[in-house]
């Protein structure tokens, strides 16, 4: 019996190694987005406790070198956070070119699947045809004998 061989094998083989290799890509990107988000967080609670402390520190004995003190730390802390908030966007529109790459090699690979059932689709009626030529050739020989005989 034939054994079917798709000559494009090393194709598909390399196409699913790249859409494992982007879906790597599009998770560290996706980690990259949450370690990004998660750095945000934390200068937003330490701008909110600077801000409770300087509410208090108003509130209380007013000592103006602590009010300052206070003040400028938040004003830090609102710069820090607005360069954090561009990181977090870029992070996501990593995100989004890596879901995109993704979502290609994707597509490329079930392609080439496609394209391997098809040849083994056509593989299979080919043999199918050589088996039936066969048979027709084994019947017809056997008829002939037969007429030959009688």
């Amino acid at each position: 019996m034939a054994k079917f061989i798709y000559r494009m094998q090393n194709i598909l083989e390399l196409k699913e190694k790249l859409e494992e290799q982007a879906k790597n890509e599009y998770s560290i990107a996706k980690a990259r987005v949450e370690e990004e988000c998660e750095k945000l967080d934390a200068i937003t609670r330490t701008k909110e406790e600077y801000e409770c402390r300087l509410r208090n520190q108003m509130n209380n004995r007013l000592v103006i070198a602590d009010i300052r003190q206070s003040t400028h730390a938040i004003k830090t802390l609102e710069f820090k956070q607005e360069e954090q908030q561009v990181m977090v966007l870029r992070a996501k529109k990593n995100v989004d070119i890596a879901r995109g790459k993704m979502n290609l090699a994707m597509v490329e690979r079930k392609t080439q699947e496609k394209l391997k059932e098809n040849a083994f689709e056509l593989f299979k009626k080919e043999l199918i045809e050589v088996e039936n030529k066969e048979n027709d050739e084994l019947v017809s020989f056997k008829y002939n004998k037969s007429n030959e005989e009688g």
